[in-house]
């Protein structure tokens, strides 16, 4: 599937954290054939530790819970026209503990401002814009996981805040909510029976979707296209907050 035909992003440099799998590494495909030269982060020390071909962009291990590292690699790059804000993690009914909330928000919430705050002189200079990612889980409880849903609400403010806060300086800030999309995270999900046909039940669109599926919208809010969009956080969930 390719949602870049329709957009070019040549000579733009974009910088996805949390590009090396699932959602962030479809969108990192996306925006390399729509022209662009693309930087992605992971956890592991090298591209060739995933299995995933990464050959395509420059890749950096990453801890988004560590400040520093954040602000010295974001801080190190020549120019940034797009960050993406992608990485993210869950950690189940640990996160009804100290250790696992304090981790999930960390790197969810607090190393998405910290990514920003750190690419804010770039993206002023290049008049670029940041996508956060929301979720589903940002609009209704999540006991399963309550600290990735507290962290994905909170996206949702961060970026209408950030939108708000950069507009002046000529910096956009928008986010996607994704819906329940076939990647490692949702995997214990769709290998509940009856969890996986719940939500197939409720989305209009009678399926799970695609990581790719979600590169268009990010593609669409970070292009010309929509130079007059700010603050938002799309739904890209097939009919499931419709339902």
């Amino acid at each position: 599937m390719n949602n870049s035909a329709k957009f070019d992003f040549s000579d733009q440099r974009i910088f996805i954290t949390g590009g090396s799998n699932g959602i962030g590494l479809a969108i990192a495909n996306a925006f390399f054939g729509a022209g662009a030269a693309v930087t992605i982060t992971g956890t592991r020390g090298k591209a060739d530790d995933y299995s995933a071909d990464l050959k395509n962009f420059t890749y950096h291990q990453l801890d988004m819970g560590d400040g520093d590292e954040i602000k010295s690699l974001i801080g190190a790059q020549e120019k940034i026209d797009v960050l993406v804000n992608c990485a993210g993690t869950a950690m189940g009914p640990m996160e009804y503990q100290d250790e696992g909330w304090d981790r999930i928000l960390d790197v969810n919430l607090t190393g998405t401002q910290r990514a920003s705050m750190a690419a804010l002189p770039l993206l002023v200079r290049a008049g670029g814009s940041v996508i956060n990612i929301a979720s589903m889980s940002s609009y209704a409880g999540f006991p399963g996981a309550p600290a990735y849903g507290a962290s994905k609400t909170a996206i949702i403010s961060l970026t209408k805040s950030l939108a708000m806060a950069w507009a002046t300086q000529g910096v956009r800030v928008n986010a996607i909510a994704p819906g329940w999309v076939d990647t490692n995270l949702t995997g214990t999900v769709q290998a509940d029976s009856e969890r996986n046909k719940a939500i197939v039940a409720r989305t209009a669109m009678g399926r799970w979707a695609e990581p790719a599926e979600m590169a268009g919208a990010v593609l669409f809010l970070c292009s010309n296209a929509a130079a007059f969009i700010t603050g938002v956080t799309l739904p890209v969930d097939g009919g499931y907050s419709a339902g």
